[in-house]
């Protein structure tokens, strides 16, 4: 791939990147916490924000996975040269992502859909003690972690993919 080619990928995977980030932040910093307070039960306002939650996930998937297109057109342009070491740690940090984005939306999301089918009832009403609300407050736990990680991880690579090595050339700024 060419350096001009390479550079649009860049702005299209830092745009992506951006916009997810921003979703993701504005929903947990300004929606999030409105729903809690203004709905009249915590149950409907935590059943909202876990839909929002899956399709901001799902954008995850978008976002980090078409990421993905700058990272694999600098690994081309490196193995034809031999040289296969500039972008390690932004692959190593998409990974990470990626595996977020897994266990976010096949592990986690599930196990928490299934604890409350299971109970049919708000989660407040079990004891603080109960086995199912201790399962769902470990994994909506988890489930919060993962969401403000991969927060943080967009953010890193966006402004960090202009910085990568352009097939072997010293890596240049991207503004």
């Amino acid at each position: 791939m060419n350096p001009a080619t390479i550079r649009r990928l860049d702005q299209l995977s830092q745009i992506l990147l951006l916009l997810w980030a921003g979703a993701a932040l504005g929903f947990g910093i300004f929606s999030a916490p409105v729903f809690f307070r203004e709905l009249p039960s915590r149950d409907v306002a935590g059943r909202i924000a876990g839909l929002i939650i899956g399709r901001l996930d799902w954008a995850a998937w978008i976002a980090f996975g078409l990421a993905g297109l700058s990272w694999l057109g600098r690994w081309v342009a490196e193995v034809k040269e031999d040289l296969i070491g500039p972008i390690r740690l932004w692959s190593g940090g998409l990974m990470v992502a990626l595996l977020m984005c897994l266990a976010s939306t096949f592990v986690v999301t599930p196990k928490v859909q299934a604890i409350r089918a299971r109970i049919n009832a708000p989660i407040e009403s079990l004891a603080p003690e109960h086995a199912d609300r201790v399962a769902y407050n470990k994994a909506h736990g988890l489930s919060r972690n993962l969401f403000f990680l991969r927060i943080l991880l967009a953010v890193g690579l966006a402004a960090s993919v202009g910085f990568m090595g352009r097939g072997g050339k010293d890596p240049e700024p991207v503004s």
